[in-house]
C-alpha cells in the first residue's frame, strides 16, 4: 500500500480533472426550479468512473431523473469517524446569447475551462473523481472512511437531492461526523501581495418569503383607499430600506479578528462605540468576505399584481430573498412582522437553517495546513457564506460542514462574480492546484 503522507499525484490525475470538468459541463443539468432538471446523465457519468476504481456507487432518486450518487471509500482505521465529501451536479440556467462561448461547450482554451458549472461546481465534482481514481491506481487508502456524495437539486430546494438523502437514506452516511463541500479555499486577492484563502465555517439561513396584500378591486379611475398594490408597495419599500442591526457570530468575529491582524487594525469589539461598518472600511478589498454576513438581510426580488392598466386588482404579491445569521431567526421574523404591517401577510416559501462550524477544531487546522502545504504564503481565514449549500441538509445528520473547494486563482480573476454569472470559467492551473490540495487533505484528515 502506498504511503498516504508522502506522495505525488500521477500525471493522469491532473489530466483527468480537466477532462472531467469539461465533460461534466457538456452534460446540461440546468435547474430552473420547476422540476424539469435531469441530473441522471451526469450521475451516470460519475458513477461509471467511480465503479472503474472498484467502488460500488449507489444511484438514488426521489423523482425519476433527479439522480444522486453515493459511494464509500473504506479507510484503514475502522474506529475513526467518517468524512463526507459532497458536490452537486445541477447548475443554474445560462443564456447562450449572453456568452462568448456556448455555456455547455466545456471548451478548453487559453488555459481555461469554459462553461456553466466551471466554478459552481462541476470543478469540485471533477476533483473528487480524479482523487478517487488516482487512489485506486496507486493503492492509497485514507485513514478514515470517505463518503462521496454527488447530489441533485442543490440550485433549488434540494428536495430531490441532499434533503432527500438526509431524510430517506441516512444509513449511507453512517459514521460521518464532518463534511466538506462547495465554496471556500479559493484565492482572494486582497492586494498586490496579500492572498487570502477563506474556508467556509458558517452559512446564513435561508428565508424565501411570499408577501400577499389584499384590497378592494375596482376601476382604475376611482378613488381607492384599499388598493392592494399600494399596500404591497409600501411594505416592499420598507423592507428594501430597512437597516438591519449588526450581529457578529463566532465565525464572523473570528474572520474579522484575523483580517484585522493582516491589516494592522485593532478591531475593538469590546469598545462601547464599536462600529462594524467602520471596521470593514479599514479592511480594504477583504471586507467583501465579511460584509454580507454581519447582519440579517431581506431583498425584494419579485412583484406580481393585476392584469389590465385600468383595473385595480384585489390581490398583489411579492417575493423576498431573506437570509438569517446564526441565532438571528427570532429577530428576522419579528422584523418582518413589523415591516409588512397590518395589511400585508407574509409566509416562508422556503426556509433553511443557518450553520456554524468550529474554527478551533482539528479539522479546520488540517484544512488550513493542506492549503499552506501548497501555498506557504497563503493567509487562511474562516468566513461565513452569505448564501447556503447542501451542508444544511447534511447537518441534520449531525455532520459539521466546511466549505472547501480549493482553487489557486490569478490576480484579476473574480471568482465570486462568476457564481451564476456570464462566461463562467476556471483556470486549468487552478484545477491542478485544487486536486493536489484535496488529495493531500483527504489523505491526512
Amino acid at each position: 500500500m502506498a504511503d498516504v503522507t508522502l506522495r505525488e499525484l500521477d500525471g493522469r490525475a491532473l489530466d483527468e480533472v480537466v477532462t472531467f470538468t469539461s465533460e461534466l459541463i457538456r452534460i446540461d443539468t440546468t435547474n430552473r426550479g420547476s422540476g424539469d432538471c435531469r441530473e441522471r446523465p451526469a450521475a451516470e457519468y460519475v458513477a461509471e468512473r467511480l465503479a472503474d476504481t472498484g467502488l460500488e456507487p449507489v444511484l438514488l432518486e426521489r423523482t425519476p431523473g433527479r439522480t444522486n450518487v453515493v459511494a464509500r471509500i473504506e479507510g484503514t482505521d475502522p474506529g475513526a469517524d467518517a468524512l463526507l465529501v459532497h458536490g452537486h451536479l445541477d447548475v443554474v440556467p445560462a443564456d447562450p446569447d449572453d456568452w462568448s462561448v456556448h455555456p455547455f461547450s466545456g471548451e478548453v482554451r487559453d488555459g481555461l475551462v469554459w462553461g456553466r458549472g466551471a466554478i459552481d461546481m462541476k470543478n469540485m465534482d471533477a476533483m473528487i473523481l480524479a482523487v478517487a481514481r488516482d487512489w485506486a491506481r496507486q493503492g492509497v487508502r485514507p485513514r478514515r472512511d470517505i463518503v462521496i456524495a454527488y447530489t441533485a437539486d442543490e440550485e433549488a430546494s434540494a428536495a430531490d437531492g441532499a434533503g432527500y438523502l438526509a431524510r430517506r437514506q441516512p444509513h449511507l452516511f453512517e459514521g460521518c461526523t464532518e463534511g466538506i463541500g462547495e465554496s471556500g479555499a479559493f484565492t482572494f486577492h486582497a492586494g498586490p501581495d496579500l492572498e487570502i484563502y477563506p474556508i467556509g465555517a458558517g452559512e446564513r439561513g435561508t428565508a424565501w418569503l411570499k408577501l400577499t396584500a389584499e384590497g378592494r378591486a375596482g376601476h382604475g379611475s376611482k378613488v381607492n383607499r384599499e388598493n392592494a398594490v399600494t399596500r404591497l408597495a409600501e411594505a416592499v419599500a420598507r423592507i428594501g430600506r430597512h437597516q438591519w442591526p449588526v450581529r457578529l457570530t463566532p465565525t464572523v468575529r473570528a474572520a474579522l479578528s484575523e483580517l484585522s491582524a493582516l491589516y494592522g487594525v485593532e478591531p475593538g469589539f469590546d469598545s462601547a462605540d464599536f462600529d462594524a461598518d467602520a471596521l470593514l472600511a479599514r479592511l480594504g478589498h477583504a471586507a467583501a468576505l465579511v460584509e454580507p454576513t454581519i447582519r440579517n438581510s431581506a431583498n425584494p426580488t419579485m412583484l406580481q399584481a393585476g392584469y389590465k392598466v385600468n383595473v385595480i386588482p384585489g390581490v398583489a404579491t411579492a417575493h423576498v430573498d431573506g437570509r438569517m445569521v446564526p441565532e438571528g431567526e427570532e429577530e428576522f421574523t419579528a422584523t418582518m412582522d413589523r415591516l409588512t404591517g397590518p395589511d400585508v401577510e407574509w409566509e416562508f416559501q422556503h426556509r433553511e437553517i443557518a450553520l456554524e462550524a468550529p474554527v478551533d477544531s482539528p479539522t479546520y487546522a488540517k484544512l488550513r495546513a493542506a492549503l499552506e502545504h501548497f501555498e506557504p504564503d497563503a493567509h487562511v481565514v474562516p468566513f461565513c457564506m452569505s448564501g447556503g449549500t447542501d451542508a444544511k441538509h447534511f447537518a441534520r445528520l449531525g455532520i459539521v460542514g466546511y466549505g472547501f473547494s480549493p482553487l489557486r486563482l490569478p490576480i484579476g480573476f473574480d471568482y465570486q462574480a462568476l457564481f451564476h454569472g456570464v462566461d463562467e470559467r476556471v483556470p486549468v492551473e487552478a484545477l491542478h492546484f485544487g486536486v493536489r490540495v484535496l488529495d493531500h487533505y483527504l489523505r491526512t484528515a
